[in-house]
Formats: C-alpha cells, sequence, structure tokens
C-alpha cells in the first residue's frame, strides 16, 4: 500500500519494486551458447531469445515447461456509437466458445501444450461510452489492474496475453491517440470488419472521446481509466505481476500491446520483460511496436485477438529453448571447434 492509500498511487508504488534482468544468467547462457555445435549466431534470433529468457526468468537455463494464455474478456459502452460490426452479446458467445474448446485460441494451445485462462471482466456490465463520461472511476479501474495480478497466481513461466471484446479495438486506438498523438485516423483500423461507414464512426468516437478527456491525459493512469476498458487495466496489472515474478510475458496483438503502452509510458523500462508475439494487421500495430521498441517474432497477417499470435510465438519460443538446452556441445559431439 502506498503511504496515500489512493487507488492510483498503491499502482506507481510498484514500479519502484520491479526487478531488473540478470546480468549473470546472461552471460551463462551466452557462454553455453558459445559452446554448442553450430556456427556462432547461426539461430538468429531464437539465440536471442534464449538471453530474454535467461534474463528474466533469472535462470542460466531457461525453461518454458508451464506456458499460460491469459484471455481478458470485457465490454464497452463505446459499442453504442456504431463502433463494430458485431453486438456485444459476441463477447459472451465467445467465452462459451473458449469454455467448449471451439476457438482458435484452444486448438493453437492445444498444439503447443499450453494453459489456458478465461477471465470475465463483469461482461454484463459495460465499462461507460467514453465519449461521454470516463470509462471507469480511479477505485475500480485500480481494482480492476489488481485483480489482473492475480492472473499468474497458480504458477506459470511464460505468460501469453490475449484479449475478448466486441467495441476494444475503439478503446486501443483512443488510447493510442491519447498517448502518441497525430489524428484518430492514424490509429483506428477496421476491427471486426466495419465497412467505410463504421469506420468513420469509429474515428468520430475516438476523435470526441480524447478531445472530451483532454485536460486529464497527462497521467497515464487517467488515460488508462477514462479511456480504456476493464481487459486493458487488467492486462497491465498482469504484465507489471509477470514482471515482479519473473516470468516473461508474450504480448498478443494491437488491443494486447494498449496495456504495455499505458505502463511504457509511465515507465520505458516496465515492459523489458515483454517479448511482442506477432505484428497484427489492425490499425497502426507497427507504429506501435516501434514506440515500444518491441520487434515482432512473427508476422502472419494475423488480427484476431484471443492471445492467438502470442500463443503461436509460443511454438517458436520452445523451440529456442530446447536448441539451447538439449543441444550438443563441440566437445560433447567430438566436432572440432572453429580454427584460430
Amino acid at each position: 500500500m502506498s503511504a496515500t492509500g489512493l487507488p492510483f498511487d498503491d499502482i506507481r508504488a510498484l514500479f519502484a519494486s520491479m526487478p531488473q534482468a540478470s546480468e549473470v544468467c546472461v552471460e551463462d547462457a551466452r557462454e553455453r551458447d558459445a559452446i554448442l555445435v553450430k556456427p556462432a549466431g547461426a539461430l538468429g534470433r531464437l539465440e536471442e531469445i534464449v538471453l530474454h529468457l535467461a534474463a528474466w526468468q533469472g535462470r542460466s537455463l531457461p525453461v518454458v515447461q508451464r506456458p499460460l494464455v491469459a484471455i481478458f474478456a470485457a465490454n464497452h459502452g463505446v459499442v453504442a456509437q456504431g463502433v463494430s460490426a458485431f453486438p456485444q452479446a459476441v463477447t459472451r458467445a465467445m467465452l462459451e466458445t473458449f469454455a467448449a474448446g471451439g476457438a482458435a485460441i484452444n486448438q493453437i494451445c492445444a498444439t503447443y501444450d499450453i494453459g489456458l485462462k478465461v477471465f470475465d471482466l463483469a461482461l454484463d456490465i459495460p465499462t461507460a461510452d467514453i465519449t461521454q463520461e470516463a470509462a471507469l472511476d480511479e477505485k475500480a479501474c485500480a481494482a480492476t489492474f489488481a485483480f489482473g495480478m492475480e492472473a499468474i497466481a497458480g504458477g506459470t513461466d511464460l505468460l501469453c496475453l490475449g484479449e475478448m471484446g466486441i467495441g476494444n479495438t475503439t478503446i486501443a486506438a483512443a488510447i493510442y491517440h491519447a498517448l502518441y498523438g497525430g489524428t484518430a485516423a492514424d490509429w483506428v483500423g477496421r476491427g471486426t470488419g466495419v465497412d467505410d461507414a463504421g469506420l468513420a464512426r469509429k474515428i468520430s468516437a475516438v476523435e470526441r472521446a480524447v478531445a472530451l478527456h483532454r485536460d486529464h491525459l497527462a497521467d497515464p493512469l487517467e488515460v488508462l481509466r477514462r479511456l480504456g476498458g476493464r481487459e486493458i487495466a487488467a492486462m497491465a496489472g498482469a504484465i507489471m505481476a509477470a514482471r515482479i515474478e519473473r516470468v516473461p510475458v508474450i504480448l498478443d496483438g494491437y488491443v494486447v500491446c494498449a496495456a504495455a503502452a499505458i505502463l511504457h509510458a509511465i515507465d520505458p523500462t516496465s515492459i523489458d520483460h515483454c517479448l511482442a508475439g506477432h505484428l497484427s494487421s489492425e490499425g497502426a500495430h507497427a507504429q506501435v511496436l516501434k514506440r515500444l521498441g518491441k520487434v515482432p517474432l512473427l508476422d502472419l497477417g494475423l488480427r484476431l485477438g484471443e492471445g492467438s499470435g502470442a500463443a503461436l510465438a509460443v511454438g517458436l519460443i520452445k523451440a529456442a529453448v530446447a536448441c539451447h538446452t538439449d543441444m550438443a556441445t563441440f566437445s560433447q559431439a567430438q566436432v572440432p571447434e572453429r580454427a584460430n
């Protein structure tokens, strides 16, 4: 608890307790990589992934034995502005599909042996319409952030974040417009597939929302509560909890990165433990990743959400760890090392 007891001050206090990367473990991993039976640098980004995991797990030999996809689902009052091609009831229907094992993310998790948790964030009570008022009050926003921190309570060594929520690409675009400026059109994409008229409504909604709250947007936490949604707040909490517990995070696409952007705006080092799973075709995700300093592991033209891109990246990450851990060394394989 912070000295003031104010909800957002409790969140700000967490930034002071963030552990840093383990340089010792990184050096140990580099030394092992140097004796593996391959030319130096031959595995490219796979080698970088291993060093990243070593740094943030604090393990010279990183592991991916309990990866988890955590999907946070919420509904948004801004849907009343006609910003989505689908009704809000789809959010609930998709949660039921996740539970029944019928969604894309279920198949990806089964393929790569990834755990899956889905969090219903008061779907029957949408946040307020951000074009009319703040999405959440400070207490509710902070409580949802704290709820998100519990996502890793069961234990994991690699956290993949996902989301579900009709209207949340509008919410993400509003956050980016508030944080990064430009015009609303710079950040708004077609989301679930809106037509030109729907795209115009989305742009208008983002413009009006940011204009309404403009006097309060210098504070990233105010951006979160005024323009965000429950899933954004919860994912921000999950990212912070993972940092504190030394769990690397794989970010999914356009909406998930809005949660990372809030933390990054407070302290750019707060998402150093995160990797970008993929480049989404939604909105201006490439520009977002550039601002966050992240290079995506995959570029498959995905815009599904659900944590799908992050989960697909787990296969790549598992391969990287397996190579580092189980590949023979030059001496074990009796292969001559490089001549001096």
